[in-house]
């Protein structure tokens, strides 16, 4: 492992010129040895900290390195960004006197999203270079932006060819020096930060913001905090606050759970017998997407997007048309909302073919089939493209509940059989949840995690079962969330309290924005796999034949209006009596009397027992991954790091307890799995690893 190194050069110009090597992300530098100016702080040092509780382990480097040492210094200092500079190491160059980037550097504070604040000024700084309003959306946001975008914020003094960035930045530091450029100390320029009575105003709308949008996470009011300390008292002062203030929010559990989220998240890209044999990935420049429907246009749209051209069939002129436009569509708002210029707009949708056949199979690197949950469809499909493609061509399923060996059972092509299952909608959900059977080629799950982090997706490698791990994770989600409506539970209580813990909508507004097609299909398939995860509800069937279809058609539990928030329909609780009257499971035929807390652990624990069930079957690589993909795939708020990493928090024998109560109550529903009483008893958290004698639980 290469060690970090510092080296100081001066040259015949008097110049010194400090370089900084720390692999792989250059942690902290002023001019970098790699190509990347630096990453930031070693968030290995964060984690140490929270899991030992030594807050001496944060070195206190804001004031003496940053202060004293840079900016107050008697020479000049200019920092030779290229690659990226975020975090701490865009406060080091922030620090300097002045800043000369590479194009399309990367510039950044992203310690918002890990839970803290800027440690090393970083909150003082960036307002009084580019004044109040820009910096705190680049703060709250956490999005890096690139240099020519900080040329124009004046975050960025110059941009420079990576061949000349270096003797550009000596010969600045020289005309500082000479008075021929300014001499800034960024601590002291307080020109841009506007009047007092301003900046409070602006603070305090900005408080106001992110009580609404990001309620439950401390450190955005903590940064606006921050913040008006220094406009308040002074910049030094400010620095000095945002120190104290790093280290509280380091020992918080919001940044906890995002930081187990962030690991998580990296360990993904390595999977046993995949990533570890020596495998060349082979690059996919051709796909067809079979079904032009919402998931299928939407897979179309991610890889157009990626410059990989897609042939996308259909059935008939009609529905391919529809598929088409909808591909349009995505991309043109793309344009509208100034996320893609028009050129790269029109290049992608270049890429795009349809047809009515297979005709245009032969060429194709994979397959990703996405029509509707029907096996007899799929298996046609699979035995149709096996005969057309190419023997290389990887063929993959979009399927979310299917059993891939029951899709692919009658094909020869057994090791090219793969799912790839994105998330609706396909070109927003980010995470990609790659099913492998047991005869699937490693080289098929490298190329398709390849792929996957082309389009801008996060690969997760699950193992092959009816629902996979996801879908079978969540499904007693909305299981338990009907049993409780059918015990006389308010289901509009339910979405409050759901939406309240951090999750972006409750399981009823889900169901409508998802389609009670969807939720049809998926419970057919889930409850024979699984019936001990299922409730039995006429709920959903009572409202398709009432006329409602959800979002689709703008009725549902809510009314849905065009660009109006979903308001409660009042005119489902009749059908909801209904339903009630048909399952006859309220004790005594009354509401049952449940604190809020009890309606969470009545939705959520049971989602932690079978996610205890697919760890004990082996259908991650480890529990980090299920974390990863509830997050990812199903919103569950990263602040509490996933649901595995969430139900620890709370305690395997809290979990255990509690479930064994309710099934006294309510039957085999909420019954411990054999997984979740085992750790219970042993006291061990549900996220350890399996024992490695034999007995042990199959890996992937």
């Amino acid at each position: 492992m290469k060690q970090a190194t510092v080296t100081m050069e001066v040259g015949d110009d008097g110049v010194a010129v400090i370089t900084f090597s720390n692999p792989p992300v250059n942690a902290l530098a002023i001019a970098s040895n790699g190509g990347n100016f630096s990453g930031g702080f070693d968030l290995n040092v964060i984690e140490t900290v929270q899991r030992t509780g030594d807050i001496s382990l944060l070195p206190d480097v804001s004031v003496d390195l940053i202060v004293n040492i840079i900016e107050d210094a008697k020479k000049p200092s200019v920092a030779a960004i290229e690659g990226f500079a975020l975090g701490g190491g865009l406060e080091l160059a922030m620090a300097c006197h002045a800043r000369i980037a590479a194009p399309k550097a990367q510039l950044g504070l992203p310690e918002l999203s890990l839970g803290v604040i800027p440690g090393a000024g970083g909150t003082q700084r960036l307002p009084r270079l580019i004044g109040l309003e820009k910096a705190v959306g680049i703060l709250l946001s956490s999005r890096p932006i690139t240099s020519e975008e900080g040329q124009k914020i004046g975050l960025v003094d110059a941009i420079e060819a990576s061949e000349e960035l270096l003797k550009v930045s000596r010969q600045w530091a020289l005309d500082i020096s000479r008075r021929r450029k300014p001499w800034i100390r960024p601590l002291h320029n307080v020109e841009k930060l506007g009047s007092l009575y301003d900046a409070i105003d602006l603070l305090k709308m900005a408080k106001q913001h992110v009580k609404q949008t990001v309620k439950n996470m401390l450190q955005h009011q903590a940064c606006l905090d921050v913040i008006a300390e220094g406009i308040i008292h002074g910049g030094y002062h400010g620095v000095l606050k945002e120190s104290e203030v790093f280290k509280e929010m380091a020992k918080t559990d919001t940044s906890k759970g995002l930081l187990h989220a962030f690991f998580a998240q990296r360990a993904t890209t390595k999977v046993p017998n995949v990533t570890d044999v020596g495998l060349t990935p082979r690059r996919i420049k051709k796909i067809a997407v079979i079904g032009g429907g919402l998931m299928g246009s939407g897979i179309a749209t991610t890889f157009i997007l990626s410059n990989i051209f897609v042939v996308l069939k259909e059935i008939n002129s009609d529905y391919l048309q529809k598929g088409l436009k909808a591909i349009q569509v995505n991309v043109r708002g793309l344009v509208s909302r100034k996320k893609l210029t028009l050129h790269k707009a029109e290049k992608a949708l270049s890429m795009l073919k349809g047809v009515l056949d297979y005709s245009e199979f032969k060429d194709v690197d994979m397959v990703i089939e996405a029509v509707i949950e029907n096996i007899s469809l799929k298996q046609k499909i699979f035995e149709d493209i096996e005969k057309v493609c190419a023997s290389h061509c990887i063929l993959a399923s979009n399927t979310s509940t299917i059993d891939l060996n029951i899709i692919g059972e009658k094909t020869k092509a057994q090791d090219r059989i793969v799912g790839a299952h994105f998330f609706s909608p396909a070109n927003v959900m980010p995470l990609l949840e790659i099913v492998q059977t047991e005869k699937t080629s490693p080289q098929v799950i490298l190329d398709l995690m390849t792929a996957g982090k082309t389009i801008k997706k996060v690969p997760v490698v699950v193992g092959n079962c009816t629902g996979f791990a996801v879908n079978r994770t969540f499904f007693p989600y909305s299981q338990s969330a009907h049993l409780l409506a059918n015990l006389g539970v308010d289901v509009f209580r339910i979405d409050q309290l759901i939406s309240d813990f951090g999750l972006p909508m409750g399981p009823f507004q889900l169901q409508d924005v998802a389609g009670y097609g969807v939720a049809v299909a998926a419970t057919k398939e889930l409850s024979l796999s699984f019936p001990d995860c299922t409730f039995i509800s006429p709920l959903v069937d009572l409202l398709m034949k009432s006329g409602r279809n959800g979002k689709n058609n703008g009725k549902g539990y809510y009314i849905y209006g065009k660009g109006s928030k979903p308001k409660p329909d009042p005119s489902v609780l009749p059908i909801i009596e209904e339903s009630r009257r048909l399952t006859n499971i309220m004790p005594g035929g009354k509401p049952i009397t449940v604190t809020d807390e009890e309606i969470i652990e009545m939705v959520l624990f049971p989602v932690v027992n079978e996610a205890c069930r697919v760890l004990d079957d082996g259908i991650v690589v480890q529990a980090s991954d299920l974390d990863v993909a509830s997050v990812l795939g199903m919103s569950f708020p990263s602040y509490r790091g996933g649901i595995v990493y969430w139900a620890d928090t709370i305690g395997a024998d809290n979990i255990y307890r509690k479930l064994k109560t309710l099934s006294e109550v309510y039957g085999n529903f909420f019954r411990p799995s054999n997984y979740l009483t085992e750790r219970a008893a042993r006291g061990i958290q549900l996220s350890a690893p399996a024992p490695t004698s034999s007995g042990a639980r199959p890996r992937l």
